[in-house]
């Protein structure tokens, strides 16, 4: 979610360096924007602990940094920018609205309003560093060649292509399987248009499968690509359908229209994906399940909330994907 707000930044500042530090695999994300240096942050190596932070702050301080920007506000950032801050580095740091999000997520007396999204929120920290921003008109990039061990999976791209990523970290942010192969099997009749699903972990990867071998014009890229081969893939897409997750923010930061599906979550939270209409957004029944959200990332069930996505009916989402890539 902090790409496009980096990308604004880049465009809006285009003489500012900016030092990205995260976790070795999150690097395929960052590669393409100008100016953006990634940093490897080794946490269960070299960074690991208190003194692996120390020593990733001296590591830093060779790279003459200006400011520091923490996104993430977690123990492990507020140790290494009070480190900055000793050393008289303006800092400035997220503000994750968590009085708001409980009266947001409370079973009772819940106060049901949009907040800031996650996106404005880090906005704002450069804005707090004295970098206005504005994310209101975005630039997105082309669509990125496709390499030919990709083709060799996928097929050459003649027809519509939607990416479907069924999966998700916790089950209830998660359209019932069952129902989703309805989903795939209503949408894979259309010869005009291709599902590719997308997805990791070796149980997923094994119900892609079926999935891949039950339907026509259906076919599981999950464990069979790297994350950038992944990105590229994503960018070729003409829609994609996901959850609450990481792949529906993969495909928004390229501009690809993304269509998500919402269960104990909310876009309400701020996590909504970037830039996409608010009927992208395809909710349960509010009416019966009026205290949704039950929590933010979805880790909190409320008793009797455990099948919310049950009354999303599969013809609803075939009828938006029809209309989205129509």
């Amino acid at each position: 979610m902090s790409i496009p707000v980096l990308k604004a930044f880049i465009i809006q500042y285009p003489d500012v360096k900016i030092t990205v530090l995260s976790k070795p695999f999150l690097k395929p994300l960052f590669t393409d924007i100008k100016n953006v240096h990634f940093y490897d942050a080794e946490v269960n190596g070299k960074h690991k602990g208190i003194f692996g932070i120390f020593k990733l702050y001296k590591e830093l301080k060779l790279l003459h940094i200006d400011a520091v920007a923490d996104l993430h506000n977690v123990l492990r950032s507020k140790f290494l920018r009070l480190l900055f801050k000793l050393s008289f580095t303006k800092i400035a740091y997220i503000d994750k609205g968590r009085k708001e999000k409980r009266a947001l997520t409370r079973s009772t007396n819940k106060v049901f309003e949009q907040l800031k999204t996650t996106h404005e929120r880090y906005a704002d920290v450069f804005r707090n560093l004295n970098y206005p921003l504005d994310l209101s008109n975005p630039e997105f990039p082309p669509k990125k060649e496709l390499t030919q061990e990709i083709i060799t999976i996928t097929g050459t791209k003649n027809s519509i292509w939607v990416g479907i990523a069924p999966f998700a970290k916790y089950n209830s942010k998660m359209y019932p399987i069952d129902l989703m192969e309805q989903v795939i099997a209503d949408l894979s009749k259309n010869k005009n248009l291709k599902i590719l699903l997308f997805g990791g972990g070796e149980k997923e990867i094994s119900a892609l499968e079926i999935l891949e071998n039950n339907y026509p014009n259906t076919i599981n890229v999950a464990g069979k690509i790297k994350l950038t081969q992944e990105l590229q893939l994503i960018s070729n897409l003409d829609c994609m359908l996901s959850m609450d997750s990481g792949n529906a923010h993969f495909a928004a930061m390229m501009g690809v229209k993304t269509l998500t599906l919402w269960g104990v979550t909310h876009p309400y939270t701020g996590f909504a994906p970037f830039n996409q209409l608010p009927e992208n957004a395809i909710l349960p029944d509010l009416k019966k399940y009026p205290a949704i959200p039950c929590s933010i990332y979805g880790n909190k069930v409320f008793k009797g909330y455990e099948d919310v996505m049950r009354s999303i009916p599969p013809a609803l989402i075939v009828e938006k994907v029809l209309k989205t890539i129509h």
